[in-house]
């Protein structure tokens, strides 16, 4: 997404675009479709929310990339395994215990020093507005966290292809909606812009999120959000060595990444 440079909605509306042209094809030829029929009006409602929640997700953390530095975007956007803990507590009525209340302060105070180490940046004249980025990040996180919490409910009534069919359909139309509303242009686009939205579609969209919501059939949401901390340190790493980014991180990244890192470690382990 940082390689891109097409706008943070058009990235967005392209990927779910291939994606769901995908799906499409797979829920045609299988007639995955019909399981539609058999959900009720909430169970619909709740799908086409889970829809519009990834889209505000992919949106606000598409625009956080392009403001504050990949290592702060991917480190506060998963703060969402602490997000889906306090929703399970709200909605499912599953109250932390004493551990992942102390896990939850600790991320916390770890989003605190990369947001004060942002600020830095900012009021040095860093060049980018760290600071919004840092918090569109944060949307990031919320909006990520409700779609997982829905997935979760769904996913029991739903298999793979129908659910995400549902859900990454509303999240486009979505996405279309907003791009409407600002008025970007989504065409024409140069190849080398194609071939990253396709990539995304492929990896990110299609394995990635597919892979994460099949797992939601069968596993609670805080135990699958767990598999994004791989991520910090992923793209962390992959945009200090790219040419095309050669981003290295700040020490207040570094440090509030792992006390952020190590507040989800704590929030998600099992009540002894």
């Amino acid at each position: 997404m940082r390689l891109s440079n097409a706008h943070p909605l058009v990235i967005a509306v392209w990927r779910l675009g291939f994606s769901v042209a995908v799906i499409a094809g797979i829920l045609a030829a299988s007639g995955g479709w019909r399981e539609w029929r058999a959900l009720s009006r909430r169970d619909l409602a709740l799908a086409l929310g889970a829809g519009v929640l990834l889209a505000l997700h992919f949106w606000s953390w598409n625009a956080s990339l392009q403001l504050t530095s990949v290592a702060a975007s991917v480190v506060l956007v998963n703060l969402q395994p602490v997000f889906v803990a306090a929703g399970s507590a709200l909605w499912l009525r599953e109250a932390p215990a004493r551990a992942q209340i102390l896990g939850i302060a600790i991320a916390v105070v770890g989003a605190l020093v990369v947001g004060l180490g942002d600020a830095g940046v900012a009021s040095a004249g860093g060049g980018r507005n760290a600071i919004a980025g840092d918090l569109l990040a944060l949307v990031g996180a919320v909006t990520a966290a409700g779609y997982y919490l829905a997935g979760r409910r769904l996913r029991a009534r739903l298999s793979i292809w129908p659910y995400v069919g549902l859900v990454y359909g509303a999240c486009l139309v979505t996405l279309l909606a907003l791009a409407a509303v600002v008025a970007v242009p989504l065409t024409p686009q140069p190849p080398r812009e194609i071939a990253i939205f396709a990539a995304l579609a492929a990896g990110p969209m299609l394995l990635g999120h597919t892979g994460m919501n099949w797992a939601l059939g069968y596993l609670p949401a805080y135990v699958v959000n767990l598999t994004v901390l791989g991520e910090p340190v992923g793209a962390t790493v992959l945009a200090a060595v790219l040419p095309g980014i050669a981003e290295v991180p700040t020490a207040a990244t570094l440090v509030g990444g792992a006390l952020i890192l190590g507040g989800i470690l704590v929030t998600l382990r099992r009540p002894g």
